[in-house]
C-alpha cells in the first residue's frame, strides 16, 4: 500500500558506544546514525559500532514533519528516518532522510514551509569546481539546461536519526543549486543541488512538492504543540522580546524599532541596528487573512525604496509584507502606487529572451517593465532571512495582464517569484479592515459610476485629492524623508517598483 511503513531491508540494534543506550539501524543505506540519548554520532562499519563525536542539538524550527512519518512519492512509499540540518548566509533548512520502498534513499528538503524531494543523480561528465558556477548563468547538465540560482557556503549544524551520509560538523563547504526551465504547465522545474562536501561532488534531482501531495501520516499534532517563544532582552533598549517563530533570523524591538539579528541564535552576541523615522504597517502584525485557499498571518513588513539606472537621482517606495501558513510557509503581499500584489517563488527558472526584454513562465509571456536597484530601508516584524538595512538587490519586474513575475539578483543568489495583482477591496475584506478601505486604494480604483465620462465630474477628482491626502496623512511621518519612507503616493507616482521581489529570502531549495 501506499502509506504502508516501509520494511527494513536488514535491522540492526546494538549498544550505543558513548552511553550503552541501544541504537538502531532500520535502514541498509544507512551508515550514520545520532543516539537519542547522549547525541553521540555512531557509525557502522559492518556490525562494529563506533562513535566519532557528539552532535550538537537540533534548532527546534517547529516543522511538522517528524522521524517515523511516512508518505507516498512517486507510488513508492517512504519513511523519514534521519535529518540533516544546515546554515547558510540568510538562514537554515533541514534535509529529511527518506528510505523508499525498494530500499534506496532520498532526501525531502524543508525550507520554511517549502519542500523538495530528490534522489541522487548520476552525471555523465566531471563537475568544474564550485566557483565555476555563476549565479544567472545558463548551463548544460547530462544534456539539460540549467539556470543557476544559488552558489553558497554552507555548514552542517546539527543531525538526528539514520544517515547515509554525513558532512563533518560545522565545516563550511560549496553547495551549488540550479533550476531547470519551466516554459509550459507540464513542467514546473526542477531543482538540481551540487554538494561539494565530498569528492567527487554528490549531485542530486528533485522537484517541488506540497505536504498534502505526499499524503503523509505520522506528522506532529499541531493542536498539542506547546508554542514556546524565545525570550530575550532588547540590546538597545532592554525591553522584554520574545520571537514567535523559532525559524526567525531577524526581528525588530517593538518598543524602539531597532533591528535585532538573531542568526547566531538567542545567548549569542546580538547585532542590532537603530532604525529612525517608523513606519506603520497599514495590515497590523498579527493579521489574520484567507488568501488563495488558505488562512496566512502577516509576521514581517519591510519597506524598499528603488532606483533607476537611468536616473539614479529619482527614487521611488513600495512595501512588502510577509505572510505565513504552516503548511504552505509564506508568500509575500506587496503594496505598492500601481496597486497590490500577491507573490510566492518559483522553483523552476523562468526563459528568459538574450536582451532580457521577455520571460517565458509555465506557458506565459511577460514583458519587462522595469529594471531598477532595490534597498531595504525599514523592517518590523519577523523574517525567516536575515534582512539588513541598506540590503540591496538589483531586480527586473515583467508583466503579462494581471499575472507578475520578479527577478532579484545578490551575490550569491537568484531568486524569482510570479504571482498576480489583487484589488484594494479584496485586501480590505480578507484582513477586515474595511474601515481603512481608503488608505489601502491604489490605482487600481475604479471609475465612478453614474457617468460616462467620470473624469469629468467634479467629484471624481474631490475624491482622488482626499484619498491622496489620506494616503500621505497615514503612511509618511509629517517631514517624509524619501530615502527613509514611501512618499510617493504623495506624488502619485504610476511606476511603484516591485511586485515580487524580498531580499535574499528564498533560501536553499
Amino acid at each position: 500500500m501506499a502509506n504502508e511503513t516501509v520494511a527494513p531491508q536488514r535491522a540492526y540494534r546494538a549498544p550505543c558506544p558513548g552511553c550503552g543506550a541501544p541504537v538502531n539501524f532500520l535502514s541498509a543505506q544507512s551508515t550514520h546514525t545520532i543516539c537519542a540519548y547522549c547525541q553521540s554520532t555512531v557509525v557502522r562499519k559492518g556490525e562494529v559500532l563506533a562513535r566519532i563525536g557528539k552532535m550538537a542539538e537540533l534548532f527546534d524550527d517547529h516543522s511538522l514533519l517528524q522521524l517515523g512519518a511516512s508518505g507516498s512519492w512517486n507510488g513508492q512509499s517512504f519513511t523519514l528516518l534521519g535529518r540533516l540540518q544546515y546554515k547558510y548566509g540568510e538562514g537554515t533548512w533541514s534535509e529529511w532522510h527518506a528510505v523508499l520502498g525498494d530500499g534506496s534513499s532520498a532526501f525531502l528538503s524543508e525550507d520554511n514551509g517549502a519542500y523538495v524531494f530528490t534522489t541522487a543523480q548520476p552525471v555523465q561528465r566531471n563537475l568544474p569546481a564550485a566557483e565555476r558556477f555563476r549565479v544567472g548563468a545558463i548551463t548544460a547538465i547530462n544534456g539539460q539546461s540549467f539556470s543557476v540560482a544559488s552558489n553558497q557556503l554552507v555548514a552542517l549544524v546539527a543531525a538526528q536519526g539514520e544517515l547515509p551520509r554525513l558532512p563533518e560538523l560545522g565545516r563550511s563547504f560549496a553547495m551549488v543549486e540550479l533550476r531547470s526551465e519551466a516554459a509550459d504547465a507540464k513542467s514546473t522545474g526542477e531543482v538540481l543541488s551540487v554538494d561539494y562536501s565530498t569528492q567527487p561532488p554528490s549531485v542530486s534531482m528533485g522537484r517541488s512538492v506540497q505536504l498534502d501531495e505526499l499524503k503523509l501520516t505520522g506528522l506532529k499534532d499541531n493542536a498539542s504543540k506547546e508554542e514556546k517563544g524565545r525570550q530575550f532582552a532588547c540590546p538597545n533598549c532592554g525591553a522584554t522580546l520574545e520571537a514567535l517563530l523559532l525559524t526567525t533570523q531577524s526581528m525588530s524591538c517593538k518598543s524602539c524599532n531597532t533591528l535585532i539579528d538573531l542568526s547566531q541564535g538567542i545567548g549569542g552576541e546580538l547585532k542590532h541596528a537603530v532604525q529612525d523615522e517608523p513606519i506603520q504597517p497599514l495590515i497590523p502584525l498579527g493579521t489574520v487573512g484567507m488568501l488563495q485557499g488558505a488562512y496566512w498571518q502577516v509576521v514581517g513588513f519591510q519597506h524598499r525604496m528603488g532606483t533607476e539606472p537611468a536616473d539614479p537621482d529619482e527614487h521611488f517606495g513600495w512595501e512588502e509584507y510577509l505572510l505565513y501558513n504552516a503548511k504552505r510557509g509564506f508568500i509575500f503581499l506587496v503594496d505598492s502606487t500601481d496597486g497590490w500584489s500577491v507573490v510566492k517563488p518559483t522553483t523552476g527558472a523562468p526563459v528568459v529572451s538574450s536582451s532580457q526584454q521577455t520571460a517565458t513562465y509555465l506557458g506565459t509571456h511577460y514583458q519587462l517593465k522595469e529594471s531598477y536597484t532595490a534597498t531595504t530601508n525599514y523592517v518590523v516584524g519577523e523574517f525567516y532571512w536575515q534582512v539588513q538595512r541598506t540590503q540591496k538587490t538589483e531586480n527586473r519586474d515583467y508583466r503579462s495582464g494581471k499575472s507578475l513575475l520578479s527577478s532579484e539578483r545578490s551575490a550569491h543568489e537568484l531568486t524569482w517569484s510570479v504571482g498576480s495583482t489583487i484589488d484594494s477591496a479584496t485586501i480590505a475584506r480578507v484582513f477586515k479592515l474595511q474601515t481603512d478601505k481608503a488608505a489601502l486604494q491604489r490605482s487600481d480604483v475604479g471609475p465612478l459610476s453614474g457617468s460616462s465620462n467620470p473624469l469629468m465630474r467634479q467629484e471624481f477628482w474631490v475624491f482622488i485629492v482626499v484619498v491622496l491626502f489620506f494616503l500621505a496623512m497615514t503612511r509618511c511621518s509629517p517631514n517624509c524623508d524619501p530615502s527613509v519612507e514611501n512618499c510617493s503616493s504623495s506624488s502619485y507616482r504610476s511606476s511603484g517598483g516591485s511586485y515580487g521581489g524580498f531580499s535574499s529570502g528564498g533560501g536553499h531549495k
